[in-house]
């Protein structure tokens, strides 16, 4: 009797395992913005708000950087952009423990690791998606996505027991996983399907004898920048940064100090998050591969204004309404990000569209630095971050109304 033949793992999925490993690993120096500020604050005297400083810079210079090195991936390729990134990471790390000023936190944990990490965000994750994918796009988008927020919030038990021993120390676990994805991004990236080759669940893509023009980051803005579609995916997202990365990564930590929670507690409430986000995250992208993306995202900012709302009350009474924020939280971390680009891409192409949402997600940041200054300003100030969520938690409302006014269907660009 013959024997049957077996099937050869298809070499997308390689691909998207090497990027979720390079995901995760360099999301490490992002989790040193929460566990760090106290014990800054204790060393060198530094207030909340001028510490939350150095976590904006990095926030605006990665949101920044990644319209860019989607631009950069389309033109040099993902491994050559993803390793040299690496590199620049490991470096930092390694710059951090060498720090004794101000302008040395700004410039290495502020300047130089948000250039690091902004190409190594989620628009490596829409790049392998739009490449790779013809079928299970979103499911594996949302893996991806996963990953990107969830190494930070993996890394913070391992920080938190290190910080005990010095604060230094968090910075071998930076540079460990930097060190460990430049060896797998190396091994197992590539750029895009051979030629004549398949994504997954497409047919074979032969290179045209003239090579199309790569887009522009810039040439994108100017063709996208005045897009109500554009303008209101941006508005959202740069709530969402403001409600994640801005709000509860840098200062829930500090929040629940307040309340006598202790930060090894309050680091295993970001951990348990970081687990959630994974089936959050990658069940959004399941579910947008079948549902409206507009409806997806109205519910995720509805739910999270809501949960917003009550954390406040979560943080004083903790037990079971604290463990139940958590649950959502993690749940929706970044769960927005499938449905936007499966809306971006839909409106302006896959190579557009990507460059597109590297934009968009600098507004993600953006909005993440102007929270994390404005959280710590609120703190020093007024004593209490209260404010401040309940603030967030309108803002959410605000972004689920600029959803529901979305009106969607494809647009023709001219060539940058």
């Amino acid at each position: 009797m013959a024997a049957m033949p077996r099937r050869r793992l298809h070499r997308a999925w390689i691909v998207a395992a090497a990027g979720f490993v390079v995901l995760l690993a360099s999301a490490a120096i992002r989790a040193t913005f929460g566990i760090l500020m106290e014990p800054l604050m204790d060393e060198f005297g530094w207030s909340h708000s001028t510490i939350s400083t150095a976590a904006a810079i990095n926030l605006v210079v990665f949101g920044l950087s990644a319209p860019f090195a989607a631009a950069l991936m389309e033109r040099f390729g993902v491994r050559r952009v993803v390793s040299a990134s690496l590199v620049l990471i490991a470096l930092t790390a390694a710059a951090m423990t060498q720090v004794r000023e101000l302008w040395q936190l700004y410039l290495t944990w502020g300047l130089i690791s948000g250039a690091a990490t902004g190409s190594v965000a989620p628009v490596l994750a829409a790049t392998i998606t739009g490449r790779w994918f013809a079928q299970r796009g979103g499911l594996v988008l949302g893996l991806l996505t996963a990953a990107n927020s969830t190494g930070q919030l993996i890394f913070l038990p391992l920080m938190a027991h290190l910080v005990h021993h010095g604060w230094r120390w968090t910075m071998a676990v930076v540079g460990g996983a930097a060190t460990v994805a430049f060896v797998v991004a190396l091994a197992a990236l590539r750029d895009r399907p051979a030629d004549g080759d398949a994504p997954y669940g497409g047919t074979p893509e032969v290179a045209p004898a003239v090579p199309a023009r790569r887009p522009s980051a810039i040439g994108v803005l100017r063709q996208v920048g005045h897009d109500r579609v554009f303008l209101a995916l941006a508005g959202s997202f740069f709530i969402c940064g403001a409600t994640t990365v801005g709000l509860i990564a840098v200062h829930l930590i500090p929040a629940a100090h307040d309340h006598g929670i202790a930060a090894g507690q309050a680091a295993s409430l970001m951990a348990a998050m970081g687990v959630l986000d994974i089936a959050g995250t990658t069940g959004s992208g399941w579910l947008t591969d079948r549902l409206d993306p507009r409806n997806l995202l109205i519910g995720y900012y509805t739910g999270r204004g809501l949960s917003l709302l009550i954390l406040p009350v979560a943080l004083s009474l903790q037990g079971p309404t604290l463990t139940a924020f958590t649950i959502f939280y993690g749940l929706d971390w970044i769960a927005t990000v499938p449905p936007t680009v499966a809306l971006v891409t839909r409106r302006f192409g896959r190579e557009t569209g990507t460059v597109a949402f590297g934009w968009i997600f600098a507004a993600h940041q953006l909005g993440g630095a102007a929270a994390a200054w404005a959280a710590g300003f609120t703190r020093d100030t007024a004593g209490t971050y209260d404010g401040v969520f309940f603030v967030s938690a309108l803002l959410c409302l605000a972004a689920a109304l600029m959803i529901t006014r979305l009106r969607l269907r494809p647009v023709a660009l001219p060539a940058t």
